[in-house]
């Protein structure tokens, strides 16, 4: 089956190369591009896409004012084309919130050779994302919590038990929906996500505006405590060690792992040696398998390890990956990951 894709940019330049480096592909088709939303629209009128690659600034109308549109009324896998820029992080990471599938960060000078160069990573994104489950979302406002003061209790004494969540390609919603439901009482967090970098920090911003617990980008030496959710930088992989009676993290840069960094299996296999029992892992929506095999050292540790279900999933391959090694002592939906967190389950 070809993957029919309609490649919607303002610059001619990224237009032909995108659609030669797709048509490569034997599966991949792109089978019209539009220079801004307005055009895209006529495309889509005559051939519904499977898939959408979509730049973000364009003429008379902006990407994510199209992807909200695209969202609520035929819901369609879209991949953000967009600039490694912190404007654009920023814009990028709303468009994740509003429906995108995953990200394809390109520079701002040098963009026809990073395409060419980016060729096995573009096919392997479009096809993760015309397998992706997506839904219709409704355009809403995001009304900040107001988050009380961190309990100096919780500040000035460890806890027991830590939870490292590891994600890629749907990550991004799946953590707000998950994050934005548990009480300053759960666990000390530590997340990889997979993301480029410039991103992650907009990312953890975005987030601590919306939940009640304290999430931030991580940096070395940062504690793991209850109420507080540290992710994991772009461009570097995350640890969590022990130091006496406290957990902390630290925060590297290294290798791909898993073609990945940061990688979500660096995280499990460093929670699984660090705290062993004392740790839970749970492994959400993503492409490919990074973290089922640090998962499943995380449960010959004694660990509690959860995979998120096939259903909620955008994209089940990490999650699968997990269960089929035997990695994953329980199998979740999306919804009843947030009581565990809160110690109802």
């Amino acid at each position: 089956m070809t993957i029919e894709v309609l490649v919607v940019d303002d610059s001619a330049v990224v237009r032909q190369v995108l659609t030669a480096v797709l048509n490569e592909a034997p599966d991949i088709n792109v089978y019209a591009t539009a220079s801004d939303p307005i055009f895209a629209q006529q495309q889509m009128q005559k051939k519904w896409p499977d898939v959408i690659v979509l730049d973000m600034e364009m003429p008379r109308m902006d990407g994510l004012t199209f992807l909200r549109r695209v969202m609520s009324e035929r819901p369609t896998p879209v991949i953000i084309c967009s600039s490694l820029a912190e404007k654009g992080a920023e814009v990028s990471l709303q468009a994740l919130s509003a429906g995108a599938i995953d990200i394809i960060t390109k520079p701002q000078l040098g963009i026809k050779d990073f395409l060419l160069d980016a060729k096995q990573l573009l096919w392997q994104t479009v096809r993760g994302a015309a397998g992706a489950h997506v839904a219709r979302r409704a355009s809403r406002a995001i009304n900040p919590v107001v988050a009380p003061l961190v309990d100096l209790v919780a500040m000035t004494t460890t806890t027991d038990t830590i939870v490292v969540i590891g994600t890629s390609t749907g990550g991004t919603q799946a953590l707000e929906e998950i994050l934005s439901k548990i009480p300053r009482t759960c666990p000390g967090i530590a997340v990889v996500q997979h993301m480029p970098e410039k991103f992650t920090a907009a990312f953890a911003k975005r987030l601590d505006d919306v939940c009640d617990v304290d999430i931030k980008e991580a940096e070395s030496g940062d504690r793991l405590i209850p109420g507080r959710v540290l992710i994991a930088p772009g461009g570097h992989h995350m640890e969590v060690q022990r130091s006496g009676a406290q957990y902390i993290a630290k925060v590297f840069r290294g290798p791909t792992v898993n073609r990945h960094c940061p990688s979500v299996g660096v995280l499990f296999r460093s929670a699984a040696r660090a705290a062993g029992r004392s740790a839970m892992g749970i492994i959400l929506t993503g492409m490919g398998d990074d973290g089922a095999r640090g998962l499943l050292e995380m449960r010959q540790a004694g660990c509690r390890t959860i995979a998120q279900d096939e259903a909620s999933c955008v994209v089940f391959g990490m999650p699968k990956e997990a269960i089929n090694i035997g990695a994953a002592k329980e199998v979740m939906s999306l919804a009843q990951i947030p009581a565990v967190l809160g110690g109802k389950i």
